[in-house]
């Protein structure tokens, strides 16, 4: 290879790897809780959404992930489909799934993390979690956080409910979070 092709090589695989970095594969399956988006970015699953209609599930997307170039891959996404079905189903047997949770502020992150800790069947109130992160005052802020979570399931948002332990609302239709707590409580 001469030094013009190297020259011309170089940026093209830059280019190339660039890409695959901003590159969201993603596929839409069915469960007993409607349709279910996963997506995958080179670290992990970064989003889990939930809905009835396809077109919206997409959309929601790339309402999510600006800028990144969407990639349907139903093959690639066949297996996390699969897990995550499986969890709604039987919600004992966890959801060990790769999360990439890089997109959300390092207080979000934060909630997330805090959230993935809290075990299937239990629950948490907005004021216990803001309390457990020092932030007494922050039932709000931590209500913002589970709203703007991508990876349901995954951080399970679901578990957090109001003081008086009725449901709040849910990204995902509080119909959902019930019949999700629901199937965790029989555990």
């Amino acid at each position: 290879m001469n030094l013009m092709q190297t020259q011309m090589t170089a940026p093209t695989a830059i280019a190339r790897n660039a890409a695959a970095l901003d590159t969201i594969a993603y596929a839409i399956g069915e469960s007993a809780i409607g349709n279910i988006l996963a997506a995958r970015s080179r670290i992990g699953v970064c989003a889990i959404l939930i809905g009835s209609d396809a077109d919206t599930l997409e959309q929601d997307l790339g309402n999510r992930f600006p800028g990144k170039r969407l990639l349907e891959d139903e093959a690639g996404l066949r297996d996390d489909l699969a897990a995550i079905a499986r969890f709604i189903e039987t919600p004992s047997i966890g959801l060990d799934l790769p999360l990439d949770m890089r997109h959300g502020t390092p207080f979000q992150q934060r909630v997330w993390d805090v959230l993935r800790a809290i075990p299937c069947g239990a629950t948490i109130t907005y004021t216990a979690l803001a309390r457990r992160l020092g932030q007494p005052n922050g039932a709000r802020a931590v209500a913002t956080a589970c709203a703007t979570n991508a990876i349901a399931l995954g951080i399970p948002c679901h578990r957090v409910v109001r003081s008086d332990g009725t449901l709040a609302g849910y990204r995902w239709g509080v119909e959902r979070k019930r019949a999700l707590l629901d199937k965790e409580a029989t555990l």
